[in-house]
């Protein structure tokens, strides 16, 4: 008997999970909420025996029923409801996949940060008694490329240094705008991602770059990818100590950094940007509402078309994992490179292919029971094994160097 699905979300990455599930002959029924009027028509190319709509908030309580009545929940919506969703499967007792962090990485209250851990240990012992999987940080980045770490490190007897590089950018063809960047993901997440403090390991110390020095030329560097078409600057974004920690390589480590990549230009641009307040969370009062910045600098570029992709242009993704260490008393250096472009085809942009056909697999991993315990995982607790011989078949490879000492 064939699986029961339901979506949640059906936006950029949500469109790519529901592409990918349809094909998948282990999945005889998907139920995709979202609450876009649109929905029903957007769902028209889809045979109807095997998906159905409903137009909900994430919010109703109506959504617990559905998921009581599937088998695995993908949760495709924007980071806020990452957490309440992941509680609301644990109370259901159905799994569920998502992409995103459940504590986020900007958060920087003591007290936030203890009440959400908190919660996240409840969700946990709540998968653990139920027999179900809440994986999480199962895309991109976060996703791909800890699963690309783990793979590296696991090659190596010690790490003395992990360089991890993430990026979205448009293809040569769609490079004309004053940014050279247009958005394949939600707006106003580049814009949270960019005003949030980075944590790096130099020297073996733990250092935090403040959000409103991420941007500075001290902090970026240039890195060279032949098949990008252009060098790429990168500016430090997330917690390389707690990955380091999650690795288990913190002891070894030396140096070591999570780095997003653009194109020349982008982090003087959005240096003066946060510096100006354009990114500030505090409203201000534009005639009589209360406007916060980043909310209108996010709605500005949006309103833009040379911010979107055309039907014809393309974007890349671009993960690189680069490892050095050592293995049986000789230096090494491991470095795993994947490079993704839109497929034409199908019309579904590299940053939709990435992130939802990861998801999607993530769905079927936990329907075919490959995943080996019950709880709250992350991409860390997926093998390599397991997921890049499936995207292979999407055409999504990984390239990988090995350099001796």
């Amino acid at each position: 008997m064939g699986k029961r699905v339901l979506l949640v979300g059906l936006g950029m990455q949500g469109k790519a999970v529901l592409y990918d599930l349809v094909n998948c002959t282990g999945v005889s029924r998907i139920v995709v909420v979202d609450n876009q009027p649109g929905l029903l028509s957007e769902l028209g190319p889809y045979p109807s025996e095997k998906v159905s709509g409903h137009c909900l908030d994430a919010a109703d309580a109506a959504l617990a029923t559905l998921m009581r009545d599937t088998d695995v929940v993908v949760e495709a919506l924007p980071g806020s409801f990452a957490l309440p969703l992941g509680r609301l499967a644990a109370d259901c007792g159905v799994s569920l996949v998502s992409s995103m962090y459940y504590l986020n990485p900007a958060e920087r209250d003591a007290g936030t940060i203890e009440s959400i851990t908190q919660e996240i240990r409840q969700i946990d012992g709540k998968a653990k008694d139920k027999g179900i999987v809440i994986l999480t940080e199962f895309g991109l980045d976060p996703g791909l490329d800890l699963i690309l770490g783990a793979k590296a490190i696991s090659e190596m007897d010690e790490v003395h240094e992990l360089y991890m590089y993430g990026a979205g950018i448009p293809a040569p063809n769609a490079r004309s705008n004053p940014l050279k960047y247009k958005f394949s993901w939600s707006i106003i997440g580049v814009m949270k991602a960019y005003c949030r403090a980075a944590k790096i390991i130099s020297n073996g110390q733990a250092l935090t770059i403040e959000p409103t020095r991420v941007f500075e030329s001290g902090n970026c560097h240039m890195l060279d990818v032949d098949a990008i078409g252009s060098p790429l600057e990168c500016f430090p974004n997330g917690d390389s100590v707690h990955y380091a920690e999650l690795f288990g390589i913190r002891d070894s480590i030396q140096q070591m950094g999570r780095y997003t990549c653009r194109l020349p230009g982008h982090c003087a641009f959005w240096d003066t940007m946060v510096k100006c307040g354009f990114l500030g969370e505090q409203p201000i009062p534009i005639g009589t509402a209360p406007i916060p910045p980043m909310q209108f600098t996010a709605a500005l570029l949006a309103s833009q078309k040379q911010f979107h992709y055309a039907e014809d242009q393309q974007d890349m993704t671009f993960v690189r994992v680069d490892a050095r260490g050592s293995r049986r008393g000789r230096k090494v250096n491991l470095i795993y490179d994947l490079i993704d472009t839109r497929d034409l085809k199908t019309g579904l942009t590299s940053m939709q292919r990435t992130v939802g056909f990861t998801l999607s697999l993530g769905a079927r991993l936990i329907l075919e029971r490959k995943l080996d315990k019950p709880g709250l995982l992350t991409a860390l607790d997926v093998p390599y094994e397991r997921v890049f011989p499936q995207l292979a078949k999407h055409d999504i490879h990984v390239h990988r160097q090995e350099i001796l000492g």
